[in-house]
């Protein structure tokens, strides 16, 4: 078979036949480039990231992988927060970052899971034998559980091989299917995960106490700085007085789906396809059902609102949930949550690509704005219902989610609910050309100011809570996720990658663009991507694979540069830069026609 290439010269595009050792289609760009300020900033922000992190990782974990803390169960700190401290860095060696990145992250994972397996509660009761149980949280709300797979549920975009972690991949999946005794989390029937509370032991179905959330006593003053700001244990206990009402589902649930669509994109088996579907089909029927908005409670019958005394708004994080702060007494915050129940919606979109996902959450936002309403002659939007109706008004619409709806659909009358005067749409959108430079910098200067931060930290193992060290994190990945996948800025709440492009190294077989590579996405639409590549090493060439997505969920048609377009058709193709070169390529693609696959190019 021949296979063909792109090779551009002295302002020549000349097509000839070659072979590749990856891809069908090679492109080659040997146009002299001087490297761009862009290219240099994100190649310094990518290298400075190795040392910041080893220091980062030698400070606060043991040679077992071990977070030097006091361990605790709870919602203030608690074992999600352990992995929580190296968020982001399974994606920046993804992108190119070290491979000691990931071999740390590796350490802290399999540490942290013995760590608080052996932790255990004396008086909270679900975690007196482990607050993990096969290496699971035995049972939280996905807020916390979330937070906690946050670094796992991307560990496969480095090394989707390991075979430990495939093992827990499809485990951890399994506590959602009801394929373990121990953890019927799942009711078929109803279709609904039947607590707040679930996990490796299944689901609490009894009102929650502050004691559930907040954890064992602990000595609090003159030793621990709660982030929450409380001064005592007893008002980490009322912090949590209220939140009682955890018996039935909560939009905040759909993010179990990301375990299930990792599973599906490890083996290929349709069950997880199915269930994720099953699921959250489910939740586009309640939105419908509701008038357009999602609920915040169903209870155990299936019926909107029925576990919260009839209230569609009710429960622990619902549109109703307002609640005192107890170190400032007669001072209340709203805490719902249901907006991280968009990670269902957008996970069965990617799987599908069937607009009525989208659509729901499209329906929850343009249902709450339509309840705006004009106070003191100014029209304000309300973001919270209770039994008075909508409440919280502020001049700003609801708008949360809506940047990830328009990400996924990059349907243009999306853009109407944002805000796209700055920032990454903002740049996208041409109206923020200042972006990647501003933001690379901004980056760089932050990795020093966590290191600085860090070395000036007094804290020690025995007065240190698990979410302490999350501050002094360097790794600062959105802009290179924005500038270089093509991606929106990664949340924390274990999501899967959602990227337009990425890369692949075939010399070193590794995920991640090689040495001296950098890149820029210029310009999306639902139908083509502009991204220049640079390569900054005056002497040497740089060969890297280009990925249709993040898991090969989209489809390449065709690439055009200088001035010459050659089809592709396939998820991946090579790009060849001579030293010291770079161009523009001009890609045509189709979103979402592929099931995901975590595997690496040459594998599939």
């Amino acid at each position: 078979m021949k296979f063909q290439r792109i090779r551009a010269l002295a302002g020549l595009s000349i097509l000839v036949l070659v072979a590749p050792a990856v891809a069908d289609v090679q492109v080659v760009v040997e146009g002299p480039m001087a490297p761009p300020y862009w290219a240099l900033l994100e190649r310094e922000l990518i290298e400075a990231h190795t040392p910041a992190c080893q220091e980062f990782y030698d400070r606060y974990f043991d040679s077992r992988g071990y977070l030097l803390c006091v361990e605790r169960w709870g919602g203030d700190d608690g074992p999600d927060d352990a992995p929580e401290n190296l968020n982001g860095w399974p994606i920046l060696h993804a992108i190119g970052g070290d491979d000691s990145i990931i071999d740390m992250c590796n350490s802290m994972w399999e540490g942290h899971l013995r760590q608080y397996t052996e932790a255990k509660t004396v008086d909270v009761p679900f975690a007196r034998d482990g607050m993990y149980y096969k290496e699971f949280p035995v049972m939280m709300d996905w807020l916390h559980n979330g937070e906690g797979l946050a670094v796992f549920n991307v560990m496969p975009l480095s090394d989707p091989y390991n075979t430990q972690n495939q093992k827990r991949i499809k485990r951890y999946a399994g506590f959602y299917m009801n394929e373990d005794p121990q953890a019927p989390n799942y009711d078929p029937q109803h279709r609904i995960i039947r607590s707040m509370f679930n996990g490796s032991r299944g689901p609490l179905l009894r009102k929650a106490t502050g004691l559930d959330w907040a954890g064992d006593p602990i000595e609090v003053k003159n030793r621990f700085k709660p982030l929450h700001g409380e001064e005592n244990y007893e008002q980490m206990v009322a912090h949590f007085k209220d939140y009682n009402d955890i018996i039935g589902d909560h939009p905040q649930n759909m993010a179990a789906t990301s375990l299930a669509v990792n599973a599906y994109m490890l083996t290929g088996d349709e069950k997880y396809r199915n269930w994720i579907l099953e699921y959250v089909d489910a939740w586009v029927a309640r939105c419908i059902e509701n008038g357009g908005i999602i609920p915040s409670n169903v209870g155990l019958d299936g019926v909107i609102g029925s576990a919260a005394g009839g209230k569609w708004y009710g429960g622990v994080y619902g549109w109703g949930f307002r609640v005192e702060v107890p170190q400032s007494p007669g001072t209340y915050a709203n805490r719902n949550t249901v907006a991280i129940g968009l990670q269902g919606f957008v996970n069965a979109y990617m799987l599908t690509a069937d607009e009525k996902y989208l659509d729901a959450w499209r329906g929850t936002i343009d249902g709450i704005n339509a309840n705006g309403k004009r106070i003191d002659g100014k029209m304000m939007y309300p973001s919270a219902y209770g039994d008075d109706g909508w409440y919280n008004f502020s001049p700003s619409r609801y708008n949360a989610g809506a940047s990830t709806v328009y990400y996924m659909s990059m349907n243009r009358d999306d853009l109407r609910r944002m805000d796209t005067s700055s920032g990454w749409y903002g740049y996208l959108e041409g109206n923020d050309p200042e972006f990647p430079e501003r933001q690379l910098q901004s980056d760089i200067s932050e990795i020093r100011a966590r290191v600085e931060a860090s070395r000036n930290d007094t804290t020690t193992p025995d007065t240190r809570l698990s979410d302490d060290p999350m501050g002094y994190n360097p790794a600062r990945i959105g802009t290179l996720v924005n500038l270089m996948l093509g991606g929106p800025t990664p949340g924390g709440i274990g999501r899967v990658l959602k990227a337009r492009l990425r890369y692949f190294d075939p010399e070193r077989r590794r995920a991640g663009v090689p040495d001296d590579v950098a890149v820029l996405v210029e310009s999306l639409t639902d139908t083509e991507t502009v991204v220049t590549f640079v390569n900054v090493n005056p002497t040497e060439s740089r060969t890297f694979v280009v990925q249709a997505g993040g898991y090969a969920e989209h489809q390449f048609l065709d690439v055009s540069y200088n001035g010459r377009t050659l089809a592709v058709d396939d998820t991946h193709f090579t790009v060849r830069l001579a030293p010291g070169s770079g161009g523009k390529l001009m890609i045509r693609m189709k979103r979402f026609t592929n099931p995901p696959n975590s595997g690496f190019p040459w594998d599939r």
